[in-house]
């Protein structure tokens, strides 16, 4: 259940950065500046999905009440996730983005340049 959810949110929150940065790319800005934007612009949204996440499961990971013992496991593993997560989508999404846009450019040059010949 918990690698539902975080697999969940990663994939919003990703799909959400490169969504806006390809609305700023169409709108003429250039693939980083496209991808910095969307971080400033998603990073409150993203930051408050994942702590309404994290503050959910806290209670579980801190184990208290009665039978904690056995579902403790289970909400280190969410908390864990979530903050592993909010790292690879806060930093790797935009670099992944930025080698993606610079190779898809390269092979339709490359493309381009075949065709004209």
């Amino acid at each position: 259940m918990g690698i539902i959810l975080l697999v969940g949110i990663v994939k919003k929150n990703g799909i959400m950065m490169v969504d806006f940065a390809i609305v700023a790319r169409q709108n003429g800005k250039t693939p980083y500046d496209a991808i910095y934007e969307a971080c400033l612009v998603r990073f409150r949204p993203i930051m408050m999905t994942t702590m309404a996440a994290l503050m959910g499961t806290l209670p579980i990971a801190l184990g208290l009440g009665a039978g904690a013992d056995t579902r403790r496991p289970l909400g280190l593993a969410v908390v864990g996730g979530l903050v592993f997560s909010q790292f690879l989508t806060l930093y790797l999404t935009p670099v992944f983005y930025t080698y993606v846009e610079s190779w898809q450019t390269k092979f339709q040059k490359h493309r381009w340049r075949k065709q004209s010949v």
